[in-house]
């Protein structure tokens, strides 16, 4: 099974980056579609509208937003299944505009998607 990595859009796209999928719904500012070289914009995978606003980024939030953000990747199978069976065949990397790489969804669905993968083995 290849690896899935996270990383934000703003970085420089390699081509070791793979199979690039954007996993905000609203567009990042300041990047020019052909700048960010992406294969998919997956507005669905993204936290809804009414958990990003509440989590606002919010370190004290976190926790919860993790949760909560889980809870709704979990009512998704058939995507969530789609991004693991993309990572079966190449490299995934999932790209986000959050400026703290430390409290972010990425995060969040990267941790899903890896406890999925395991527990597939």
């Amino acid at each position: 099974m290849s690896t899935i990595a996270i990383k934000r859009i703003y970085e420089e796209p390699v081509k070791a980056d793979g199979y690039r999928m954007l996993i905000d719904r609203l567009w990042p500012r300041g990047v020019k579609k052909e700048r960010a070289a992406i294969e998919e914009w997956n507005k669905e995978i993204a936290p809804s509208v009414e958990l990003r606003k509440w989590f606002n980024h919010k370190a004290e939030n976190f926790k919860r937003f993790s949760e909560r953000y889980e809870l709704e990747l979990y009512a998704k199978p058939q995507d969530i299944e789609r991004l693991l069976a993309l990572a079966q065949h190449q490299k995934l990397t999932l790209l986000y505009a959050a400026k703290d790489e430390k409290i972010n969804h990425a995060l969040v669905l990267l941790n899903v998607l890896n406890k999925l993968k395991l527990n597939a083995k």
